[in-house]
């Protein structure tokens, strides 16, 4: 693969890691089918580069979802709540392009709490507890997939360069 290709590699790469933190972009995605790419062009070791990269990226994928969710099972937030959360983020974010996933996230967490906490004297106080600890936990999820993406990212470019 000639430097063209290897630039090309490079600008999808960053592209989703961008995509990690702006949820329009398939992130993690176009960072594997980046490297996939170029191990199909240039073969023969870069297959073993980019074995290294899918395996981080699949770590990555199941901390960010294994590590939140525990916190927040400690910290007492249902499953239906977080259920309620994710399905009123994606409504949120076909309604509100970019900005809704959050928002819907939010609003659906809060609600959740809000409806499961009837017997607790300051039930939106505590449902906001709640919302906080669960977008703060979001956030240690997109870190994480950013982290490993991030990381996977740097072994592709110590594999090109090691291959050149």
């Amino acid at each position: 693969m000639g430097d063209a290709g290897l630039v090309v590699v490079a600008l999808a790469m960053a592209v989703g890691l961008v995509g990690i933190v702006v949820p329009v972009l398939p992130g993690t995605v176009l960072v594997a089918l980046a490297a996939l790419a170029w191990a199909f062009a240039e073969g023969g070791w870069a297959w073993a580069w980019f074995a290294g990269v899918a395996v981080l990226l699949g770590a990555g994928q199941v901390a960010m979802y294994l590590l939140p969710g525990q916190r927040m099972t400690r910290a007492g937030i249902r499953k239906r709540t977080l259920l309620l959360g994710a399905v009123l983020g994606v409504v949120g974010f076909f309604v509100v392009p970019v900005l809704g996933l959050p928002l819907g996230f939010v609003l659906g967490v809060f609600l959740g709490e809000l409806l499961a906490a009837a017997d607790v004297p300051d039930r939106g106080r505590h449902a906001w507890r709640s919302t906080v600890v669960a977008l703060k936990n979001v956030g240690l999820s997109v870190a994480l997939e950013g982290a490993a993406a991030l990381v996977a990212s740097t072994v592709w470019v110590v594999g090109a360069l090691t291959l050149r």
